[in-house]
């Protein structure tokens, strides 16, 4: 649905506003930089062109009412006394960022009347949710007229997830739903918060983003996450042997980098991953910064081995579609992207190859899994804005 046709809905469910803005906010797919947010490292995330679009106007009281096109459903909640729901729970991501938002300098003084709908795939982990954050948060501010930035707004969307939702979630997701740039990906350094657009010269290249859904639920992720991130503060605590000061393996130097081969294995092995991804990740800016897709492909691959082998966090069918699409001689890259234990791929391809990835690799995969994958194929796009 075009913002034109939602707002032919919105006027159809709230005939008596006479006013409305429109906003869009994009979901996002992380191109390398996996286990690297919680240590303090890189990230290159990028926008894609799936969104979702919120139509909203104030109303003169304190009540939020939201339809949502995509469930058929309707909710209402008081700016006063915002409790979650369980009925409704794709509308607790809207109640988080109204509940979270007042500020000392900037409160909501009224509430309002939207309506939501989305092309951001469920359960992709494509980040539909950050998205629905951050587009509400960026509704707020233009209704209102308020002068929040797009890091005050990033924050702001991670807290309601974090406190309200109850997902731990790092800021990546609210960072780049809210700062991408069309045919840009984004440089995030996890620790300051600064970050650069990096050009993501596909579309010249005649290249695209595919990302493929193994059809895995991740069930694993949640205990295996939170043991990783033990595991990798061992091996920051065995590290201090030789560099009492380490306060992350972010920080990890080149002479210390040695040592870690001298770490109990599991621990070398975790901390591997997390120096040397760090290390890709600034090596792929520099390569898509000069246009070197070849190049940014083969850190792709060695990202994907790095978490299949040293952090062990991919699985059989991640591996398999991986494997199929390299197969593929003209495939620049390819890996798993999220947390692991299943979920999704993502992969560099020359657009021409889409065909094949989309009948040789699907067929393949169902073939020998039994599981039918989704893909979806993505450009680069601009984060969340007024349209």
């Amino acid at each position: 649905m075009d913002a034109a046709s939602l707002q032919k809905v919105f006027g159809e469910t709230f005939p008596e506003q006479d006013q409305c803005i429109t906003v869009s906010a994009p979901g996002r797919v992380n191109l390398i930089g996996e286990h690297t947010d919680y240590n303090d490292g890189f990230v290159l995330p990028m926008a894609i062109d799936a969104k979702i679009l919120l139509v909203g106007a104030l109303r003169r009281d304190t009540q939020v009412r939201v339809y949502s096109v995509d469930f058929d459903e309707s909710d209402s909640f008081d700016l006063q006394c915002i409790a979650s729901s369980a009925d409704r729970p794709w509308s607790n991501y809207i109640r988080g960022v109204c509940k979270l938002y007042p500020t000392e300098t900037q409160s909501i003084p009224g509430g309002m009347d939207l309506v939501m709908q989305g092309n951001v795939p469920q359960g992709a982990g494509l980040s539909s949710s950050a998205a629905l954050e951050i587009g509400t948060a960026v509704l707020i501010r233009e209704l209102n007229g308020f002068s929040a930035d797009g890091v005050t707004l990033a924050k702001l969307a991670q807290r309601a997830e974090n406190e309200f939702v109850g997902v731990q979630c790092g800021i990546m997701d609210q960072f780049i739903s809210i700062l991408g740039e069309k045919d840009h990906a984004l440089f995030v350094d996890c620790r300051s918060l600064d970050y650069e657009r990096v050009p993501a010269p596909f579309k010249a290249a005649d290249a695209s983003i595919v990302v493929i859904d193994t059809g895995v639920k991740r069930g694993l992720v949640d205990s295996k996450y939170n043991e990783r991130r033990q595991q990798c503060q061992e091996a920051v605590e065995a590290l201090r042997t030789w560099q009492p000061e380490l306060t992350s393996l972010r920080d990890v130097t080149p002479d210390l980098k040695a040592r870690i081969e001298q770490l109990p294995a599991v621990s070398a092995k975790r901390a591997r991953h997390v120096v040397s991804e760090n290390e890709r990740v600034l090596k792929s800016v520099r390569a898509l910064k000069q246009g070197e897709l070849q190049r940014f492909g083969q850190y792709m691959n060695a990202s994907h081995d790095s978490l299949r082998d040293d952090y062990e966090v991919s699985c059989r069918e991640l591996d398999l579609l991986v494997d199929l699409v390299r197969d593929n001689p003209e495939t620049y890259g390819s890996r798993m992207t999220g947390a692991g234990f299943g979920g999704c791929t993502v992969s560099l391809v020359p657009t021409k190859e889409i065909p094949d990835i989309r009948s040789r690799v699907l067929s393949q995969y169902e073939k020998e899994t039994g599981l039918a994958p989704r893909m979806f194929v993505f450009q680069a796009a601009a984060g969340a804005r007024r349209v």
